[in-house]
């Protein structure tokens, strides 16, 4: 009771967006160690937690009334992470190391996309409608891809990576959910 005369409950609110945002970055980041530690499975829960997150953060933001430019970077770093390097890296250390220079050019092409489509996005005004497919959902479906490995060529892999790359980065309009 005498605590709650300390505290600036405005202040917890207006930073809870972007705690759950540094959560899904952590996830993230727990995904890429468990890959380079070659404990890809585990890295699936990590990367699946991080896209639950990144689902909240901005709901929450929106509810609170605390969206910001800082927020908006954070987020876009943090799916840098979760969806567009987590993913690319499940997907080279257990489908494309042996292919070696294609793997290695399919999984920057897929990250560098990532990265124009969330520069892009960040410095167009968002007028309720994605430019390109999200990171998120690239991410994802990236991620889901690994449960194909036991029964596809690594061939394919590198064409999926390239598409989704090129769907993030393309103007299709898709209106958010």
């Amino acid at each position: 009771m005498f605590l709650s005369r300390y505290f600036d409950y405005t202040k917890i609110k207006g930073q809870l967006a972007n705690a759950i945002t540094v959560i899904n970055l952590s996830f993230g980041i727990i995904a890429i160690i468990l890959i380079a530690r070659e404990l890809s499975h585990m890295s699936l829960v990590f990367i699946f937690l991080a896209a639950l997150f990144d689902r909240f953060d901005g709901m929450v933001a929106r509810h609170f009334h605390s969206e910001s430019l800082f927020g908006k970077e954070l987020d876009s770093l943090s799916d840098l992470v979760s969806f567009g390097v987590a993913p690319a890296l499940l997907i080279y250390m257990t489908d494309l190391s042996e292919m070696l220079w294609v793997g290695i050019a399919a999984t920057v092409f897929y990250i560098v996309a990532g990265a124009i489509r969330l520069a892009r996005y960040n410095v167009k005004e968002f007028d309720g409608v994605f430019y390109g497919v999200p990171i998120t959902v690239a991410g994802v479906l990236l991620t889901l891809c690994y449960f194909l490995s036991p029964y596809i060529e690594p061939q394919f892999f590198v064409i999926i990576m390239v598409i989704l790359g090129f769907a993030m980065i393309s103007n299709v309009r898709i209106a958010k959910v």
